[in-house]
């Protein structure tokens, strides 16, 4: 099982890599493609560490139920208001958005599982 899971996982890296040297090849390291497959990235990332804290969190009791499905909502709309920041404020206010978003997230794993009290 770890070896698939290895697999997979130097699967989507190298893909991702594949991805963007493709997206700069094309165009500038700045251009449309570039940063839509750069904000796919970040948001394929987060999927699998916040899958994997969760199941982490979930096998130590710490949590009570983690639903992936909804980060894949969560994540979409995360995206592309990611991608409209970067495109109009650059890339630190892209990245801001990225930051905010995961803690909204937390915020929202937090209080579904009774652990964030307002």
């Amino acid at each position: 099982m770890t070896r698939w899971a290895l697999l997979t996982l130097g699967s989507f890296i190298l893909l991702g890599v594949f991805g963007v040297a493709t997206a700069r090849f094309f165009g500038k390291s700045g251009s449309k493609l570039s940063i839509q497959i750069s904000v796919a990235a970040h948001w394929f990332a987060a999927y699998v560490l916040w899958s994997f804290a969760a199941g982490l969190a979930a096998k130590y009791r710490l949590i009570v139920d983690y639903e992936a499905g909804w980060f894949v909502l969560f994540a979409l709309v995360g995206g592309w208001w990611q991608y409209r920041a970067r495109l109009t404020g650059g890339v630190e206010r892209g990245l801001a958005v990225f930051v905010g978003a995961q803690l909204v997230w937390l915020a929202v794993i937090l209080y579904q599982n009774r652990l964030l009290i307002p």
